[in-house]
């Protein structure tokens, strides 16, 4: 183990760097056994100087406990991040709430559903008294309960239907994601991810071999210009944007629910605060500062100093990245970084690069929260799980979309820097594979999330934690495309604000019924009944006036009702107004 003595990092229960130390996974699911023993060098490398770095600094390694989360409560919490509190009864715009529904496809419907439902049965379970019953003492339970119990347990045949069909494939062979490598397929952003992944259920995964570390091997996609063209990040009004990160969650979360994988989020665990300004500080932090000197800074200056000075002397340096500058050195720079960047007196041209680099990786480390965010770091690392390559890059497209602007904005930036170093591979000798490796354990690895790794499974995780990386840097231009699919759901909701829309799906007035019913029955109880008042106007009227009131009556439904009665008694329009006024 690598653990570091002081600091209690899970993730570092890895093995040794010797390859003889990592025992290659005999398991099907396994797509990496192209990759030979040595290939990994660089990342048992990278996380034995990670370990030396941090085993003297105890005090930063303070984590908070992680609660486990009770039946019902990631359902309740991925509702309200979906932007449908409204369904678990908070207050909340419902108009919003039946607009967001109305643009659903069947699949995301579906994911909707399933979660309240399993939200709901939980509440349930939670207010039900037990009731002391005979069967309880001695575990008789009827058949007619049992095929009860199975009918909640799987109230949607879709989803049963789904469950089964993914079971099934679960014993094929998913060795493989690389298909037609080196030739230029299409990637359809016009049809929801998870139509397309319920339509391709019916038929197999292509099975062929995989080569990691060869670029080349590596299949092209093209996005073809549909009817609103291609939208990438940015283009976009901060509006619209704001709405993709909900619809993006849905999405991922129904083709995680289509593939059979189940989508977990941590909480973030808090370490105690800094008094530093630049190193694990937070990104808004670290904005919020650097705006007040340049505004609409989007990446922070200090990222874009390092970023800055290595592209125009480390470019070209051997084994950038992965050659580890001096610690010593490194620790020191810190402390001149804050005490002078902000300054301008830090000397960028006496560094050495190597020492550069070693600032950057150790910048990323220190955020007090992962750049890939803590909640959404377990989803980035289980896309390598999935075993279709097109499949991995769609899931990798909505979790790009769901993170925070200023953690896209500032993984954007490293990825293009990367980008530069893969293109200077001749002089440099670090090619893509080579990059991910290193990179890898500095995004994956953080101290604010403890994270067991099953025995035996070291290599093949940190294998696939390289490989998202690698997708990351090669696929960077396509992961930061909104999806058509999106931009038009986004453009429902605009339009809805001023216009009902006509429910066709079944399942989704199905839903929309049942919210409803389930309101209306609330408001009914708790709401006062109607009281009947009798108005007296003798001059005016020959028999009293009766009037309906409850809590939505206004005085103007009382004189329009009054006006009628008027009418109906031979008063003339124009009597009957003045007399009102």
């Amino acid at each position: 183990s690598l653990s570091a003595r002081n600091c209690p990092w899970k993730m570092n229960q890895l093995p040794p760097k010797s390859p003889l130390a990592s025992p290659v996974s005999e398991s099907a699911n396994s797509r990496v056994e192209a990759l030979d023993n040595l290939s990994m060098d660089s990342f048992w490398l990278e996380v034995e100087n990670i370990k030396q770095s941090t085993e003297a600094e105890q005090e930063e390694c303070s984590l908070a406990d992680v609660k486990t989360q009770e039946e019902g409560e990631a359902e309740a919490e991925w509702l309200q991040d979906a932007g449908l509190a409204d369904l678990l009864g908070d207050p909340g715009s419902d108009k919003d709430n039946l607009v967001l529904l109305s643009t659903l496809t069947r699949t995301q419907a579906a994911a909707v559903q399933r979660r309240l439902d399993t939200y709901s049965r939980s509440r349930r379970r939670k207010n039900k008294h037990p009731v002391r019953d005979v069967r309880d003492i001695f575990g008789v339970v009827s058949p007619e309960e049992k095929a009860a119990e199975k009918e909640e347990s799987s109230p949607d045949p879709l989803w049963h239907n789904l469950r089964t069909s993914n079971t099934q494939r679960k014993n094929q062979d998913y060795s493989c994601t690389v298909r037609n490598p080196g030739k230029e397929e299409v990637f359809n952003m016009d049809v929801a991810y998870s139509e397309q992944a319920a339509v391709l259920l019916k038929g197999s995964f292509l099975s062929e071999s995989r080569k990691l570390k060869d670029g080349n091997a590596l299949t092209r996609f093209k996005i073809p210009k549909g009817r609103l063209g291609v939208t990438r990040i940015g283009d976009l009004s901060a509006q619209d944007m704001k709405k993709i990160p909900t619809l993006a969650l849905i999405e991922l979360t129904a083709l995680c629910d289509i593939l059979g994988f189940e989508l977990k989020r941590n909480k973030a665990a808090k370490l105690k605060t800094t008094e530093k300004r630049l190193f694990g500080v937070p990104l808004n932090t670290l904005l919020e500062n650097d705006q007040k000197l340049l505004p609409n800074t989007k990446v922070p200056l200090l990222l874009q100093a390092l970023l800055s000075c290595l592209e125009k002397r480390g470019l070209e340096t051997e084994g950038i990245l992965r050659v580890s500058g001096s610690q010593t050195r490194i620790k020191s720079l810190e402390q001149k970084l804050e005490r002078d960047f902000y300054s301008g007196l830090f000397r960028w041209d006496e560094v050495h690069q190597n020492d550069v680099s070693g600032l950057l990786k150790r910048f990323i480390r220190e955020l007090p929260a992962p750049l890939l965010t803590a909640e959404y770091l377990p989803a980035f690392a289980a896309v390598q799980n999935i075993p279709d390559l097109k499949q991995r890059l769609q899931a990798l497209n909505l979790l790009i979309l769901i993170l925070p602007e200023p953690n896209r904005n500032t993984l954007k930036a490293l990825l293009e820097f990367l980008s530069k170093v893969v293109a200077r591979e001749n002089n440099n000798k670090m090619n893509l594979w080579n990059v991910s490796t290193v990179m890898a354990p500095n995004l994956f690895m953080h101290k604010g999330l403890p994270n067991k790794i099953p025995e035996g499974k070291e290599k093949q995780l940190a294998e696939g934690a390289a490989d998202v990386v690698r997708m990351m840097i090669h696929y960077q231009d396509l992961l930061w495309t909104v999806s058509s699919f999106l931009v038009a759901q986004v453009r429902k909701l605009n339009e809805s604000n001023s216009k009902r829309y006509q429910f066709c799906d079944k399942r989704i007035k199905n839903l929309l019924r049942k919210i409803h019913a389930d309101k209306d029955k609330v408001e009914k109880n708790q709401g006062e009944p109607s009281k009947i008042v009798k108005v007296h106007a003798s001059l005016l009227l020959k028999d009293s006036l009766e009037v309906h009131l409850n809590n939505a009556t206004r005085v103007a439904d009382v004189l329009r009702q009054f006006q009628k009665n008027l009418c109906q008694n031979g008063w003339n329009i124009v009597n009957t107004v003045n007399l009102l006024k």
